[in-house]
């Protein structure tokens, strides 16, 4: 009975201790979030004093209104939803096809091709010859430098290549007796069966172009109709300094009520703006997500 009371004693201080490591691991990881949002929606001038944690002190609407009346704010969000839409469709149709032929253990060039593939991951043509092959090709100055050079990532191309390995070889066997043909079979069998690991590589392509920026900084700097929302916010997290007066002449305003956007407000903003949409279309994934990175992890 003594052991009992000490082991459910252990338990209780056991489940305590973890749940207080995860509410404190939560406040850790929501905080840096929640605190841009208050300062975002806090008055610009305001929010030079300090002190906002996770709510607006004096709440407003303007920061939003500022850079949402942009129109580059608009056309580069429209050019980031079209090369993140392009190239997760795409690039994770093609991935999984190219998957789909290297696991074929009839395929003559499978190692091959394998091999070529798993080595432009620790090798690459460096940054100058890259600049001048996408410079020949008229991918400089051109939408289409954010799609095609990573239509089939070689890390993608491993996840959904290990995960076909996992289906039954009786379903292709089966469907070649009834006379399907190679693309057939891929389309009608192995693409529905990969959802979840589509769905992975898709969250993984997604938020890798939603977020790029060097790229466009690289090949297409000079035309601001291709710039993007992640650009943007390079941007101004580069040149938001500049673009107010010295702290002094803030504070002054501030006291004398004046309405206007800060370096720091419009860093919280753009911030806030990028992330968002990213982020609520990531819960509707989430599932897919952990069980395409789980499943075929393991063997037996």
């Amino acid at each position: 009975m003594i052991i009992n009371r000490k082991r459910k004693l252990e338990d209780i201080l056991l489940d305590t201790f973890i749940y207080v490591s995860l509410i404190f691991l939560i406040v850790l990881t929501l905080y840096p979030f929640l605190n841009t949002l208050a300062v975002s929606l806090n008055d610009g001038l305001d929010s030079i004093k300090g002190g906002i944690y996770l709510w607006p002190r004096k709440f407003t609407t303007f920061n939003y209104k500022t850079m949402l009346t942009r129109t580059q704010t608009f056309h580069a969000a429209g050019v980031s939803v079209a090369r993140t839409v392009l190239t997760t469709v795409l690039g994770t149709f093609l991935t999984a096809m190219l998957a789909y032929i290297i696991s074929r253990k009839d395929f003559v060039l499978r190692k091959f091709i394998s091999v070529f593939y798993i080595l432009t991951m620790y090798v690459s043509g460096g940054l100058i010859p890259t600049y001048i092959l996408y410079q020949k090709l008229g991918l400089t100055n051109n939408f289409w430098v954010y799609v095609l050079p990573g239509l089939a990532h070689a890390f993608n191309l491993i996840i959904i290549r290990t995960y076909i390995h996992g289906l039954p070889d009786s379903l292709i066997e089966s469907a070649k007796m009834d006379g399907a043909s190679e693309f057939t079979i891929f389309l009608r069998i192995i693409l529905p069966l990969c959802k979840p690991v589509l769905a992975t590589v898709a969250i993984f392509t997604a938020v890798y172009h939603w977020n790029a920026w060097w790229d466009v900084f690289l090949y297409n700097s000079s035309n601001s109709a291709l710039s993007t929302l992640s650009y943007e916010l390079q941007k101004v997290l580069a040149s938001a300094q500049s673009m107010s007066g010295s702290m002094e002449q803030a504070m002054a305003q501030a006291q004398a009520g004046s309405n206007q956007i800060t370096p720091r407000a419009i860093r919280a903003t753009m911030t806030i703006i990028v992330t968002v949409p990213i982020a609520v279309i990531y819960p509707f994934l989430q599932k897919y997500f952990v069980h395409g990175l789980t499943l075929g992890g393991v063997k037996e």
